[in-house]
Formats: C-alpha cells, structure tokens, sequence
C-alpha cells in the first residue's frame, strides 16, 4: 500500500510539471488559400512538375509506357457519380484522365477548378468509344456530346496514389 501512494505522489508530481496547453491558449487559424486536404496515400515530398513539362513527359510517351511522377494542374471535370476520377487540364495539350490507384479512393465532386496535386504512374493508352462515352455520361455531358463521341482515342493517363486538393480546409 505505501508504495502505491509513493507511485501516486510521483505521477501526481509529474503531471503537475508539464507545460500543458489548453485550446484556449492556441490562436485562432483562419484556413489560408493554401491549405489542402489529402486523399488516398499522402503526397512524398521532392520535384514536381508543371503542366508545361508534364506535357513534355507526355509527348515522349508511347502506348505501354508508364512513368512514376507527380505533377500539379486544374480540375476540369470531376466523375459526378461517385468522384472515382478527374480529368486534369494540361494546357495546350488537352486533358489528362486520373483514376485512382486500385480504386481505393474517391475525390470530392466539388472540386472542379481547384489545383490539385497527383502523385502515382502517368501513361498513354487507347481508349474504346464505349468506354469514352461512359465517361463521358458520369460527367454528366449532354447527351447530343455523348451521341458525337466515335471510335477510340489515344488519351493520356494517370493512375495516382495520392491527390492532395489545394483550397480546402478538411472541414
């Protein structure tokens, strides 16, 4: 029993010597521009690439290639269903379709125009009609742009690990 109480007096000590801070000692943040939120794995850190030279990587790539990378651009469509994918603008160079690694994460469906950052394998393949048009219903296209849609396309790729959404708070 004395060595109970002994133990008590000493963790009663220590705790009465740590800096505790409370929320009330914190300032308040405002959530700045540039803060964001992370989805799927987070985001290493190192070199990213600008729509510039993400459309260089690009215009090097044939079918069949892929290339571990990240790189930052504009959300200009975003998969209404379930946001399951986001098509990712390179300018001058259209757009770059960027599903998600195993299908393991979503992305917001409110995030058209935000910058996001991507993180994973950039590729080039050939899509089939039925395919582009399917994407092209979960966008939520008119269907007289759906009813244009032929034949199939080479189209550039991304499959990411990571998105990081500039702009949001987590709130």
């Amino acid at each position: 029993m004395k060595l109970f109480n002994i133990s008590l007096v000493f963790l009663w000590l220590i705790s009465a010597c740590k800096d505790v801070k409370t929320q009330s000692d914190q300032p308040l943040q405002e959530p700045s521009a540039a803060s964001y939120i992370t989805a799927g794995a987070p985001i290493s850190e190192g070199n990213v690439f600008s729509e510039a030279e993400m459309s260089q990587v690009y215009t090097g790539l044939q079918a069949g290639d892929t290339i571990s990378t990240r790189f930052e651009g504009q959300v200009v469509s975003v998969c209404q269903m379930k946001g399951c994918w986001m098509r990712v603008e390179i300018p001058g160079e259209g757009t770059v379709m960027v599903r998600f690694e195993d299908y393991g994460f979503f992305v917001p469906k409110d995030i058209l125009g935000k910058r996001v950052l991507v993180e994973g394998k950039a590729f080039v393949s050939e899509v089939e009609e039925a395919e582009r048009r399917h994407m092209a219903e979960d966008a939520g296209e008119p269907d007289s742009l759906i009813a244009r849609i032929s034949g199939p396309e080479i189209q550039k790729g991304f499959e990411a690990s990571g998105v990081r959404i500039f702009g949001q708070d987590g709130t």
